[in-house]
């Protein structure tokens, strides 16, 4: 089978695109995390608690008004963060022990 070479030039730059998306996602993704380290730091040394239900409620609403903006499944959209917030709130809990463990001395 012969593929055409304007449809093989199309579908190398619709590949491109995806690819150089893809990569601007891993760096939205790390410099988020990056972001809520420091979050959980801060929650940490002030003894506030791991999750923010409410803030989490909120950051849910906004990304499927967005989704549905953008014409993306709010669903999968909610899904995507719903993981995001979970990876969170386990690395705020694991910072939280990690600061309670090193905030009290034996006796």
């Amino acid at each position: 089978m012969t593929i055409d070479p304007k449809v093989k030039q199309q579908l190398g730059e619709y590949r491109q695109s995806i690819d150089n998306i893809d990569a601007a996602l891993v760096h939205m993704l790390a410099e988020r995390f990056r972001c809520t380290q420091a979050v959980g730091v801060l929650k940490a040394t002030h003894e506030l608690p791991p999750a923010d239900p409410a803030r989490e409620e909120y950051q849910i609403e906004r990304l499927r008004r967005l989704a549905k903006d953008a014409n993306l499944d709010p669903d999968f959209a909610e899904k995507f963060l719903n993981f995001i917030i979970h990876e969170v709130i386990r690395h705020h809990e694991a910072i939280a022990a990690e600061h309670s463990g090193a905030n009290h001395t034996p006796a």
